[in-house]
């Protein structure tokens, strides 16, 4: 299965991307990421909107589809490896991770998505998310495998 994510914004160098390369890299998963940006000044929900687009048009077809949301189902990280390794089990190709930018996610991105996942009631920025969601995925990995990384 190969996991992707698609975000909104540019990662550039400091301590959000250190942080995301530090556990990015120890994934087995065939892992990747693919960033989109609106240059142009634009309002708030236009900017969403055309976000949105920009995402939907690199989610690939085939891809389960997680959108990254607040307002999503937030679970506990065994429950979370579950999930990744169901669907690795049942032959999915393709996992593809959706955050959006400073204003969220537009609906058409929430609509696609097979499941809208929270990492917390609190507020994080999207840059941030990327590490933290590849954090995620490598604690995922390690219950999978049995690997003693994670300790409840």
């Amino acid at each position: 299965m190969r996991i992707q994510i698609v975000a909104v914004g540019r990662l550039k160098s400091g301590p959000e991307r250190t942080l995301f390369e530090h556990y990015a890299e120890r994934v087995t998963f065939p892992f990747s990421v693919r960033e989109v940006e609106e240059k142009r000044k634009l309002s708030p929900p236009e900017l969403k909107a055309r976000e949105g687009e920009l995402l939907m048009a690199e989610l690939p077809q085939e891809a389960i589809v997680v959108a990254l949301d607040q307002k999503g189902t937030a679970l506990p990280s065994a429950i979370f490896a579950q999930k990744l390794k169901g669907w690795r089990d049942t032959g999915v190709k393709t996992l593809a991770f959706a955050i959006g930018g400073a204003e969220g996610l537009d609906f058409p991105v929430l609509q696609r998505a097979n499941m809208i996942l929270s990492l917390g009631a609190q507020t994080w920025p999207h840059m941030l998310v990327r590490g933290m969601l590849a954090e995620q995925i490598f604690r995922a990995q390690c219950i999978i495998t049995g690997h003693p990384y994670h300790r409840e």
